[in-house]
């Protein structure tokens, strides 16, 4: 190229393509006003200045640089040197062409290099889309089932393939490419009895015929017979001759099938009627099918009830199961997929509907591939859906169990930490008051405080009460007086317009239950059916009587065994419920209620109940039509004599400033909490020594083995140790101090556990610091002083 310094400097700036003279060591020494362009400077002056090394600059990957310079010292020249690099000023990535040769001066050695760059970054992301849409159009072929082919048919009937996907080996069991090298091939695979179908089909097309559909044999390289459908169409045609694209299926299994019915259909049918299935037999060109006696009587129809067409039994078809039938017999119709199966109801003569299982396949087709005589079955599968769908309830039943007792035992964590905080709040809100004195006008502040805290205390007491780990006193007692009592006080509850009516078993019903709780079951139920009223006149019925449940039944319930229960129900007439909200309504916090007119725990806390008496509740509900809760709880086996009553609690303990100088050992996790203990029991003399874990509790008592100690008090749910673990070190360290455990889960198991170990006293961390103050009086005034 000439130097832009001579002759040539107007050309040299007026070329379309980018120019360039450049250094040896990378520098830039001239650049056309088309290089300074695609650079993205506004002068050549402003690119030369930039440019600082070409090989870090200019090439995405700099090791074309060293390519670059290496053609041009072995050859003097560089031609297409196509390579990505990146627009100087602006940092884009482009595609450049470049044609460039050294300049030598006359001892040979390199003064500088001329050369020009073209922008050729459309032209590769062209080429870059095609091959991408080539790869994915590959992609595509090779997951289509069979082979997918682009072939040419010429004038003279030859014929030669553009493009066979990968289908071909597993289907023809020959490579893509040999056929595309060979169109030959095709036509030794064929069936010796196929090759007058294939000129025939080579002159339908080249009389114009556009879409073509057949079926014929091949003989793979290893002797194996296939059945193949073809069907291609017509692209464009030229000078060459046809273009065309299609596919090959392989249809051998159907084939055979097709052959096996033909071979022995009237035995097959004899085999399927007396195993008790319907045969069918539908000719798809007139309509008429055939149905056999068995077929009739399952659906309880005589031939006179039937036309003999097959539009008959589809008129009796649940409509809801129509529209699946025919896209399963369209797909076996078009050959994608080998026969034809379907689940469906049809109505019986006497109006039931019963599930069939239909199996059938097109045993005969014409010369374009459509079916023309389709034969099958049908099977009555009525029983067996009902399994299933009786199988999905129980483990829905299942789910909702577990998905509940989950919950459950979530709901009991976060209770026992309430406790704490409410514990803590509620003794320092009796040492604040005792601080103010009753006149101070932070009274009726503190006084609304308290109601608070009471009220998150009863919010807790239902969380665990549907945890199921709120203690429970569990008795043999009557159901009927607790009803009846709970009756009495929720008529005095009912809102205007609201009627209460009762159907009662005079039966007293004795069962094992925690008497409150019953009542509390049915106070919930009474309570969620008049707030569904919503303002509005309703009524509520409530009912109780003996139920005998066999196992069926229970079976259906679920959750419970057969045996005699006590069944007490909740109805009203109110709005009912849809199904989600049957799903969900004994889920805690779940609540159809506006916000703040609810806690989504009612319903949750009577499931609680209920599954802790061993017992099951069951919801019946359709939208428009009312609400019905049936609680079934087992009866119990006895006589029915009455319970003796409990021992009185004991009364008038010591005063606690009578116990001033007693010592208190004191351990729960909750910092508050000990402290809150230590200045309670403090303003009376009661010296309180408080530790943090029962570890630490076990420590001292080692290393101060003289030191006296009157009452050792223990939280039971603490990291490390538990209660009982520190109640059973004292009882081997000393013997003789009484100790106590406090607990916000006391229960059946803790206190035969704690008595084992020689607790004096459980102590429930629900009652308030009052109480925990009294029970902790009367242990200083038992123990010896």
């Amino acid at each position: 190229m000439a130097t832009p310094d001579g002759d040539f400097s107007s050309l040299f700036n007026f070329l379309p393509i980018g120019a360039y003279r450049s250094a040896p060591d990378g520098r830039m020494i001239r650049a056309n006003e088309a290089l300074v362009r695609f650079n993205g400077h506004d002068s050549e002056t402003a690119l030369i200045a930039g440019v600082g090394d070409i090989a870090s600059e200019w090439y995405v990957d700099p090791r074309r640089r060293d390519e670059f310079r290496h053609l041009l010292e072995r050859d003097g020249f560089v031609r297409g040197f196509v390579s990505e690099v990146y627009r100087h000023k602006t940092r884009e990535r482009a595609w450049v062409s470049e044609n460039a040769h050294a300049v030598r001066d006359g001892a040979g050695q390199v003064l500088h290099y001329e050369g020009t760059v073209e922008d050729i970054t459309e032209r590769v992301q062209q080429q870059r889309f095609l091959r991408e849409q080539q790869e994915r159009m590959q992609a595509l072929a090779d997951q289509i089932p069979g082979v997918v082919f682009s072939i040419v048919v010429r004038h003279d009937g030859t014929r030669r393939y553009r493009y066979v996907s990968s289908g071909a080996r597993e289907l023809l069991g020959v490579e893509p490419e040999a056929l595309v090298d060979d169109p030959t091939l095709i036509s030794r695979l064929l069936h010796p009895d196929e090759g007058l179908r294939l000129a025939a089909e080579t002159q339908a097309l080249l009389d114009g015929k556009a879409v073509l559909s057949g079926e014929f044999r091949v003989v793979t390289p290893d002797g194996v017979l296939k059945w193949v459908h073809n069907r291609s169409c017509e692209v464009y045609r030229d000078e060459e001759g046809v273009h065309r694209v299609g596919v090959l299926l392989d249809i051998t299994e159907p084939k055979r099938m097709e052959e096996a019915l033909h071979r022995s259909e009237a035995l097959w049918k004899m085999a399927l009627e007396s195993a008790g299935d319907g045969v069918w037999d539908w000719n798809l060109v007139t309509g008429e099918e055939y149905l056999s006696d068995s077929l009739l009587s399952m659906y309880g129809y005589s031939r006179e009830d039937f036309r003999g067409f097959a539009a008959d039994l589809d008129e009796r078809t649940h409509p809801d199961d129509l529209a699946a039938m025919l896209v399963a017999r369209q797909a076996h119709f078009e050959g994608r997929i080998a026969a034809y199966r379907n689940e469906h109801r049809v109505r019986t003569r006497d109006g039931r509907w019963i599930w069939v299982l239909t199996r059938g396949a097109a045993v005969e087709r014409d010369a374009q591939g459509r079916p023309t005589r389709l034969v099958g079955t049908h099977t009555d599968i009525t029983e067996i859906k009902q399994a299933e769908e009786q199988q999905r309830q129980f483990e829905a039943q299942l789910r909702e169990r577990q998905k509940m007792e989950a919950i459950g035992t979530l709901a009991g964590g976060v209770a026992h930490d309430f406790n704490n905080l409410l514990a803590a709040i509620l003794g320092n809100l009796v040492l604040a008051r005792e601080d103010v004195g009753p006149e101070h006008p932070a009274q009726e502040s503190l006084a609304e405080i308290n109601r608070a805290a009471i009220r998150a205390r009863q919010l807790v007491q239902q969380i665990l009460t549907f945890s199921r780990r709120q203690a429970q006193t569990m008795e043999r007692q009557a159901l009927l007086p607790l009803v009846d009592e709970a009756l009495r006080l929720m008529r005095t509850l009912l809102p205007a317009g609201v009627r209460l009516d009762t159907r009662l078993s005079p039966e007293p019903l004795y069962v094992m239950a925690d008497g409150t709780q019953v009542q509390q079951v049915l106070m919930n139920l009474c309570s969620n059916a008049w707030q569904a009223f919503s303002g509005r006149a309703g009524e509520i019925t409530v009912a109780l009587g003996p139920e005998s449940v066999d196992a069926a039944r229970a079976l259906r319930l679920g959750g419970m065994g057969p045996g005699d229960y006590a069944c007490l129900s909740v109805a009203d007439n109110g709005p009912g419920m849809d199904a989600d909200t049957r799903r969900r309504v004994f889920e805690p916090f779940f609540t159809t209620k506006p916000p703040g007119e609810g806690t989504g725990l009612g319903l949750a806390v009577v499931h609680g109940i209920v599954k802790a008496h061993k017992g099951t509740i069951t919801l019946d509900s359709t939208p428009g039509q009312g609400t019905r809760f049936d609680v079934y709880l087992p009866l119990a086996a006895g006589d029915g004599a009455p319970v003796a009553p409990l021992p009185a609690a004991r009364t008038d303990p010591a005063p606690l400033h009578a116990l001033s100088g007693r010592h208190v050992l004191y351990v729960d996790d909750y910092e508050a909490l000990v402290g809150l203990v230590q200045r309670l029991l403090g303003r009376h003399g009661v010296r309180v020594t408080p530790f943090a874990s029962g570890e630490t509790a076990l420590d001292w008592l080692k290393a101060h083995p003289d030191e006296p100690a009157d009452l050792l008090v223990t939280d039971q749910n603490m990291p490390g140790l538990s209660g009982l673990d520190v109640a059973r070190a004292v009882r081997l360290l000393r013997p003789a101090l009484r100790v106590a455990i406090v607990s916000g889960q006391v229960n059946e198991w803790l206190v035969s556990e704690a008595a084992a170990a020689g607790v004096h006293e459980v102590l429930s961390k629900q009652d308030s610091m009052d109480a925990l103050a009294l029970a902790i009086r009367e242990l200083l005034a038992a123990a010896p002083a």
